[in-house]
């Protein structure tokens, strides 16, 4: 439905009926002024056909003349009852057009014909304003209709010559409403894309534009709409048949007399011919130049293929050329067209049998093959199945003739489906065609021309290397163009000139002349047939080196020469730098006692740098063999080295290991080995790599793990005195065992007689309590002892037992209520065992403490092993203790730093230290009601194929590479 301004005295009518309303209403909906009921008599007596309706769009009240003129009475038009006067055509989009305007809330008008009393319909405009209360709300809606039957008839019959004159303008026009939806387009647009009016309004989500121009064409368009300027954008649109032709479009907004945009006309405008020209044109001007620049006929053709597919869609292109002696094909170019194809024409004779190219050349004639399925021609050579075969069903040829009247070529186009040229396309082949004939002839006449100079300028141009010739004064007649970028004499300012004065040093010229006149009078010379090294002058007077050759030109008459001269430059300055590099390098593995190595697995060939042979304090004059490396090796790490090369030589993998050299004056030096695998030259499997003098920081380390197994066994001593009561008890009990059964013992085999079962049976009892007790002192004694770091498999079930037995008697006498949650099968780990048992005594300790001074509830301590997804074991310590805050839990496991009146804060430091160097994590969490709990986790077995090979029979210094490689 489409607004309209209504004339001055409806607008009057409309704007009195406000007024009345503002004057009779109070501003309540749900109350009125008892002057409400004079309201209907004065809308009554007002002209025109006046409604009401409450702010929902329900009519809840129509003037008398709307009565009169409808037929309808006041009890039958409230509600719904109002649209019975509506035509039926007319009602969806009246009632669209009133639910759009309920949602904006504005003055506005919609048009339908309403039925008169005698059943008669006339056009009427139907004129709505809001009446609002003091807050802006939206109160009743007003409404005029006004007839407008005559001004209909009028405007109708405008819209139909509107329409004949926009149907007849030869453009694609199209209206838009303010936001971009499209309304309508005349005749024309219709008949170009062949689709109705509504799959047109679905352009944005269609094949209607081309894909690849439809985003732009989108954002254009949304942003013209956003910013109310016109635009015009270059596209492609698709023709009824399916064929995409490139437009001008233009888009223009109207605005009424508010400057408010009221719609959009759009016109596109058919460019394609002309971006089909611009397209050619363009390609013309690059192909000449291609040809100009003296590019390969073989790129131009192809180009020009090119060319031609992309301006003419959906075709192949392909140029055959005519041999030198017209009787054959040769290939030309035919970059889209399958091999197979291409190979089956080449060589195909020059006759009118073999195929359209050939018989478009032989008769210099275009041939046309608008349906191959049709055709009979070149049956004796099968021309037509085999292109069919390719896919290929329509084939124009068309011959290429040179300016001298000679075909030299045939120009062809392929479709997949029959097909015959249009007047257009045939003048696009003809462009084309001559195109083709600028570039072969250009091609052949260059190749002709430059034929007969290219094998003497071949040498000359081609060559790297500088080549001068001299005559027997020793003037130059050849300067050849590497000698003019070497030097930096054009060659037409230096012939003629003395090679002396223009490319010796000074210092050289009078030897260089001796010995030019000795060779002239007897013969003799020191420099032809040799390569010597010298150096030379620039035309800007600096010197560099050259290698240089002088031959004879064995020619009659006075002699003449050939030099040949190459700048060595670069290699001088790459040799002074691989020197210095190599000067370099062996001081710094001097400095970081670092040396290089090679080892080919096949050949046994093993090369060393000198800080290598430094390193094993071998002589550098004495062949490198794995034998004379083994004597080096310290005895106990023989098999770790066995081991490496045996799987070196199978798995051609990097590796990376340190192992322990015993020097002559017994001294032991500790080597890190790093290597990686690759192939020489031959395919053979080859090492390069990197060793590294580590006996200094091995033996700093060795030092620190030396402190740390001390603060260690400091930290298990100070809570020796904490257990004391819990080892007493745990050693009183199976002492007084013994004593008990002795006393037993004595008593039966002193009686009469001796009761000798009985006292075998108590002797059994003691021997149990005296192992008991020697248990609990074996536990204590590795538990407390003091010795290296050792590597060995742990049971972590096994291992928490055994605290938990040294700690039985503390803990029950504390009221700890203990419950254990180990899991079954649990893989061991690999660790020392007395510090792992250390961490958790420490844990199990430290949760006891924190629940001593709990008495409203259970004191639980929860002890739980498993697995965890990365391979790790992992073993947690709950307890419901006071817990600890959250600024305590980032210092918890600093050293020095305890939450105990009598602690030395040192216990989780030293744990932390012992689960870091397992290669594990220890962590604490608050629990989520009470206390907290304390875990760690370690790998579980060994990770790496070296590891895996760790056993009890390794020897300390194995044992430790492999903890290293955890």
């Amino acid at each position: 439905m489409a607004s309209r301004l209504l004339p001055d005295r409806h607008q009057g009518i409309i704007d009195l009926c406000q007024q009345l309303d503002a004057l009779f209403w109070d501003g309540s909906y749900q109350e009125r002024t008892p002057m409400e009921k004079d309201l209907g008599p004065i809308l009554d007596a007002l002209p025109g056909l006046i409604w009401t309706a409450v702010p929902d769009g329900r009519v809840d009240f129509a003037s008398q003349p709307w009565c009169e003129y409808t037929g309808l009475g006041a009890g039958e038009l409230f509600g719904t009852g109002w649209q019975r006067a509506i035509h039926p055509e007319d009602l969806p989009g009246l009632l669209e057009r009133w639910r759009s305007i309920l949602l904006a809330g504005e003055v506005s008008a919609m048009e339908a014909r309403l039925r008169r009393f005698d059943g008669a319909y006339h056009w009427f405009t139907f004129r709505v304003r809001p009446l609002v209360d003091a807050s802006g709300k939206i109160i009743r809606w007003i409404g005029l209709n006004v007839d407008i039957e005559d001004r209909g008839r009028s405007g109708r019959a405008s819209e139909g010559l509107y329409r004949s004159i926009t149907d007849a303008i030869p453009a694609m026009i199209s209206f838009m409403t303010p936001t971009g939806e499209l309304e309508s387009v005349n005749q024309r647009f219709l008949e170009y894309v062949g689709t109705t009016l509504e799959e047109l309004k679905r352009w944005k989500s269609g094949k209607l534009v081309h894909s690849d121009d439809l985003p732009s064409v989108i954002a254009a368009c949304d942003r013209a709409i956003a910013t109310g300027e016109p635009y015009d954008i270059e596209h492609r649109l698709r023709r009824a048949d399916g064929a995409y032709r490139w437009f001008h479009l233009r888009g223009m907004p109207r605005r009424d007399v508010r400057g408010n945009i009221v719609r959009w006309y759009v016109i596109e405008t058919d460019i394609d011919d002309r971006k089909r020209a611009e397209a050619l044109l363009t390609g013309e001007k690059h192909l000449l130049e291609m040809a100009a620049a003296g590019n390969s006929m073989s790129d131009i053709l192809a180009a020009l293929c090119r060319l031609v597919e992309a301006t003419t869609e959906e075709c192949h292109c392909s140029v055959v050329l005519v041999d030198a002696d017209g009787v054959r094909l040769e290939h030309g170019a035919a970059p889209s067209l399958p091999a197979s194809f291409i190979n089956s024409i080449i060589g195909r004779p020059v006759n009118v049998d073999s195929g359209p190219c050939a018989m478009a050349a032989y008769l210099n004639k275009q041939v046309i093959a608008a349906d191959l399925a049709l055709e009979t021609r070149w049956a004796a050579h099968a021309w037509c199945p085999m292109a069919m075969a390719h896919g290929l069903h329509a084939c124009w040829s068309t011959p290429i003739p040179s300016t001298m009247g000679k075909v030299v070529g045939a120009f062809a186009i392929y479709y997949s489906e029959p097909r015959t040229p249009t007047p257009e396309q045939q003048d696009l082949i003809a462009q084309f065609a001559h195109v083709a004939s600028i570039a072969i002839e250009r091609a052949q006449s260059d190749a002709a021309l430059k034929q007969g100079e290219a094998r003497k300028a071949a040498i000359l141009d081609a060559a790297l290397d500088c080549i001068i010739t001299i005559d027997h004064e020793g003037r130059v007649i050849e300067f050849n163009p590497a000698a003019e970028r070497t030097f930096g004499y054009p060659r037409n300012e230096i012939v003629g000139k003395l090679l002396a004065d223009a490319i010796i040093p000074p210092a050289l010229r009078k030897k260089h002349r001796q010995g030019m006149a000795r060779y002239l009078a007897t013969g003799e010379t020191r420099l032809i047939g040799k390569r010597v090294e010298m150096t030379a002058v620039r035309a800007d007077g600096s010197e560099f080196p050259v290698e240089l050759a002088i031959s004879r030109i064995p020619l009659e008459g006075p002699p003449s020469f050939t030099c040949y001269l190459r700048d060595i430059t670069e290699r001088k300055q790459s040799e002074e730098a691989l020197q210095r590099s190599g000067a370099f390098l062996a001081e710094a593995q001097h400095l970081s006692r670092t040396g290089s190595l090679s080892w080919c697995v096949a050949t046994g060939e093993i090369i060393w740098s000198d800080q290598v042979y430094r390193i094993f304090e071998f002589d550098q004059t004495v062949p490198v063999t794995l034998e004379l490396i083994g004597t080096r090796v310290h005895p106990e790490d023989i098999p770790l080295m066995k081991d490496m090369i045996a799987r070196a030589g199978m798995e051609a993998e990097d590796f990376e290991y340190e192992h322990r050299l015993l020097m002559p004056d017994d001294s032991i030096k500790h080597l890190h080995l790093v290597a990686h695998a690759t192939r020489n030259r031959n395919g053979q499997l080859e090492y390069i790599g990197a060793v590294q003098d580590v006996t200094k920081r091995r033996l700093s380390e060795e030092a620190l793990e030396d402190v740390r197994s001390e603060l260690a066994h400091v930290s298990r001593i100070a809570s020796l005195g904490a257990l004391t009561a819990s080892i007493a008890h745990e050693v009183n009990q199976p002492l007084s065992g013994i004593l008990t059964n002795a006393s037993t013992c004595l008593r039966m085999l002193a009686v009469d007689p001796p009761n000798v079962d009985g006292a075998r049976e108590t002797a059994r009892r003691t021997i149990r309590d005296g192992n008991r007790a020697s248990d609990v002192i074996v536990r204590l004694r590795a538990l407390f002892s003091k010795r290296k770091f050792t590597m060995e498999p742990v049971d972590l079930n096994e291992a928490t037992q055994e605290v938990i037995a040294l700690l039985m008697s503390e803990l029950k006498r504390d009221r700890i209520n203990l419950q254990t949650e180990f899991a079954d099968g649990l893989p061991s780990v690999m660790g020392d065992r007395v510090q792992l048992q250390q961490v958790i005594l420490n844990l199990i300790r430290n949760a006891s403490d924190a629940m001593i001074g709990i008495d409203n509830r259970p004191r639980r301590l929860i002890i739980r092993s498993g697995r965890d997804a990365d391979e790790h074991a992992r073993l947690t310590v709950q307890d419901e203790g006071v817990g600890f805050g959250s600024q305590d839990l980032r210092r918890i496991f600093d050293a020095f730093f305890t939450t105990k009146d009598n602690g030395m804060g040192i216990g989780l430091s030293v744990s932390r230290s012992i689960i870091e160097n397992h290669h594990g994590r220890l962590w604490a969490e608050s629990n989520d009601c009470n206390g907290a709990s304390f875990s760690f986790s370690i790998p579980l077995g060994l990770g790496s194929k070296e590891d895996r090979r760790l056993d009890g029979n390794w020897s300390p210094a194995a044992q430790k590479q492999a903890m290293r490689s955890l």
